[in-house]
């Protein structure tokens, strides 16, 4: 059996390794955790989901829902565990994730094939026969992401990520809040808070003279526009939170019968329904402010905080620069980049390009060449993003469809996501028989 090496027990790592043993490979994953910890890492267990317990939209005519088709289609292991431990979210898939990671650590652990050895790897390997998957996460150690610089010959990158916070269900006043998805979309698996006029502009102006954990002076915000703290939402205008993850449209109260004004809305966070997330509130507010600032919403006046907001440092390479479209480095074609190090941005996308970069590493160990999946895949999507957008500008994506090859001929907009998917999955298809994935 030919060996690899993957860096990093993340979504990313997890997913490279099952990739690589699945294909006949012996796979070395190497994991910081619990030597080191991460500033946003607690749990010791592989696949651990720090910011969300969000997966986004199951809808397969959406990008994101396309490209977790086309992963259950490769035998994704992070699509299998998503499945095993779903807690309801309407068309969104959310986990829980305690036993999310547990299964992703168990299934790894127990595979005769696979040795996971827990330590902090602290420069890069040198040159090798065997391939090596560099799934170290956008909290790369600082002496790797040293090397990582020598590496790449470029200062690295960054932007800011800000976490959620997460409150007990039993501290929830379920006399104000109600249970309700937008449009009627499922049973109501989301809890709402509704805010009338006054309630919101109150909040808006205590949130926007709130005092927030201050960045140093050497470091120059760079945040990923899909995961805004809601305070920097709200200093773009009084009625941008409104209109963004506040947004009522859909959510009238049972009690009135009208949308409210605005809405915080809460996501079951485990299985059991004991504690719940807050919607699009990701935060870099202190810790004191965001209880007194949180506990102004209606109905959780008196929410006990299982976990606060955070913000964090993210790393990631120029990728147009850096990689081929295999996810090769350029410049040391037995590296193998994966998942948001590589340039993109959600839990999803990271994991897929961990199924990518595994698929390739085995490809490679076993004499056979790194394949690319076709343009018209979601998958394909985020390679021409990483690998043909300008250097100059260059930013994390999520998966869209503005990712995907122009259209040939003009198609109604209420069609556009089932002829991506319906092309999509033919393609995928296609591709994997061709190659033999």
């Amino acid at each position: 059996m030919q060996h690899i090496t993957v860096i990093g027990g993340g979504l990313a790592g997890a997913e490279a390794a099952w990739q690589a043993v699945q294909r006949g490979c012996r796979v070395t994953l190497h994991e910081m955790k619990p030597v080191q910890f991460s500033p946003a890492h607690e749990s010791p267990e592989l696949g651990e989901l720090v910011c969300s317990n969000s997966f986004r939209s199951d809808d397969v005519t959406s990008a994101v829902g396309l490209l977790k088709e086309e992963m259950r289609c490769c035998g994704s292991l992070i699509m299998q565990a998503a499945l095993a431990c779903r807690v309801p979210a309407g068309k969104a898939l959310a986990v829980d994730r305690a036993k999310f990671s547990a299964m992703i650590t168990e299934t790894l652990t127990s595979h005769p094939d696979i040795e996971i050895i827990r330590h902090e790897v602290r420069e890069l390997p040198p040159p090798s026969e065997e391939p090596i998957v560099l799934a170290t996460g956008p909290l790369t150690s600082e002496l790797l992401t040293e090397d990582l610089i020598k590496l790449t010959g470029r200062e690295r990158l960054a932007f800011y990520d800000a976490i959620a916070p997460i409150v007990s269900a039993d501290s929830l006043n379920m006399e104000i809040i109600y249970r309700k998805s937008r449009y009627d979309e499922g049973p109501g698996d989301y809890l709402n808070c509704p805010m009338d006029k006054e309630c919101y502009s109150l909040f808006i102006h205590e949130l926007n003279r709130a005092d927030y954990v201050p960045l140093k002076a050497f470091e120059e915000p760079k945040y990923f526009e899909g995961c805004l703290p809601v305070e920097v939402i709200s200093s773009r205008g009084e009625d941008t939170l409104r209109f963004g993850p506040m947004k009522p449209v859909g959510l009238p109260d049972p009690r009135t019968g009208r949308d409210p004004y605005a809405v915080v809305q809460l996501r079951m966070e485990n299985e059991e329904g004991t504690t719940y997330n807050m919607v699009g509130f990701q935060t870099k507010l202190t810790y004191s402010e965001q209880k007194r600032i949180f506990r102004m919403i209606p109905g959780m006046e008196q929410a006990e905080f299982v976990r606060l907001g955070s913000i964090h440092r993210n790393t990631f390479v120029c990728a147009p620069e850096i990689l081929l479209p295999s996810l090769e480095v350029k410049n040391r074609p037995d590296i193998l980049l994966a998942g948001q190090l590589s340039g993109v941005e959600g839990y999803v996308e990271s994991a897929a390009m961990g199924l990518l970069a595994g698929i390739n590493a085995a490809r490679k160990a076993t004499g056979k060449s790194p394949v690319v999946p076709p343009p018209e895949t979601a998958l394909g999507a985020l390679i021409r993003h990483l690998t043909t957008s300008d250097p100059a500008h260059f930013q994390p994506s999520n998966v869209n469809f503005g990712l995907f090859p122009a259209w040939e001929k003009k198609v109604p907009k209420r069609f556009r996501g089932q002829k991506r998917a319906e092309a999509s999955l033919a393609a995928l298809a296609a591709w994997r028989e061709s190659e033999q994935i």
